[in-house]
């Protein structure tokens, strides 16, 4: 069921919701949570299908906050609320609403979305693209409990990831520490399996890949060893190798689908590993709206080292590959990275 409201005002939206669950037949309200989408217009269609996608798991109410561009100064100045309210089938699971705004009302969408948030729920603001430098501050984002981005959408994805540990608030998260969920999955459990020391990692992904980023970081801060990122064609996450006092153990995925786990001393085994769409990702993030303490440590560590260890370990591998044996073995020692550090600094001036 759908119903177009043009001109309208928040409380003419809400009574359109309960007449139309009236007239579905389900006057109760069986929603666990408000999921507020800020977009744009080109990308609210795949956002809205993987919000109703990742609704089947949790039925929440979804408001798409979309900010229309006025053309011409006389636009500008009048305030216009569009919506269309779904119900039933063309929801899911759960409610819909399609809220376009122009002129200045654009200024102060969360006075148009905070009489639709559900009473005594958990509030959740999503930007698939365009998300704010803070987004505790936004004044959408301060409604929150649980705040969503995308680094890997962004322009300058690892710029923005430095952003982001700038500015990082409880509560905040990111769709490209979820994509490695399952990969620290598989190397904590691999971890598990050899009582060994783990002396150096490396991991490797496409370039510009903020998840390769957080996964090396987590990594150095949990294991407390130098990592290097490498370069690879893709997709996404190619591969991660750590050495250890009893061989190395590896967790390689060359086509992003099915990976091979292998560890020293054991036959290798095929583990399925495929890059998840968006949906799933949502899904996961909505399944906890506590803080990721996981992710601000990893993010927070990421903040020291991101420009400099990161920037000077990664060409290491580069210049020859005579050199990069002599290179890996250096790295865990303070004394290369003293000597590269000064020839960063003068060459930034």
């Amino acid at each position: 069921m759908k119903t177009d409201l043009t001109d309208t005002t928040s409380s003419k939206i809400n009574k359109a919701l309960v007449l139309g669950r009236r007239a579905i037949g389900t006057p109760a309200v069986g929603m666990v949570l408000t999921l507020v989408i800020v977009t744009d217009e080109e990308n609210a269609y795949d956002a809205l299908k993987a919000a109703n996608e990742a609704s089947r798991e949790h039925p929440s109410r979804t408001l798409v906050v979309i900010k229309r561009v006025s053309r011409s100064p006389r636009d500008r100045s009048k305030a216009r609320l569009d919506a269309e309210v779904r119900l039933g089938a063309d929801a899911s699971t759960g409610e819909t609403v399609v809220l376009r705004l122009y002129g200045e009302v654009v200024d102060h969408a969360q006075s148009v979305v905070l009489p639709l948030l559900l009473p005594d729920a958990p509030v959740v603001v999503w930007w698939p693209v365009n998300a704010p430098t803070d987004p505790a501050k936004d004044p959408l984002g301060a409604l929150a409990q649980r705040r969503v981005t995308d680094t890997y959408a962004a322009e300058q994805p690892i710029h923005e990831l430095t952003a982001r540990a700038d500015a990082y608030t409880p509560g905040d998260t990111d769709l490209a520490w979820t994509r490695i969920t399952p990969w620290r999955s598989m190397l904590a459990a691999a971890l598990d399996q050899v009582v060994c020391e783990v002396t150096s990692a490396e991991v490797e992904g496409e370039e510009f890949n903020p998840s390769v980023e957080l996964l090396a970081m987590w990594l150095s801060d949990r294991l407390k060893v130098p990592v290097r990122r490498s370069k690879s064609t893709g997709p996404g996450l190619t591969s991660v190798r750590m050495e250890t006092s009893t061989g190395p153990i590896v967790l390689d995925r060359p086509d992003g689908s099915l990976a091979t786990l292998s560890i020293q001393g054991q036959p290798d085994r095929a583990v399925a590993l495929k890059r998840r769409d968006t949906a799933e990702l949502i899904a996961e993030e909505l399944r906890r709206l506590d803080p990721d303490d996981t992710y601000a440590t990893a993010l927070k560590f990421g903040l020291e080292r991101l420009d400099e260890e990161a920037a000077v370990t990664a060409p290491a591998a580069e210049p020859e590959a005579e050199a990069a044996p002599a290179a890996a073995e250096a790295k865990p020692t303070a004394k290369p990275v003293a000597k590269k550090a000064p020839a960063k600094k003068a060459a930034a001036k």
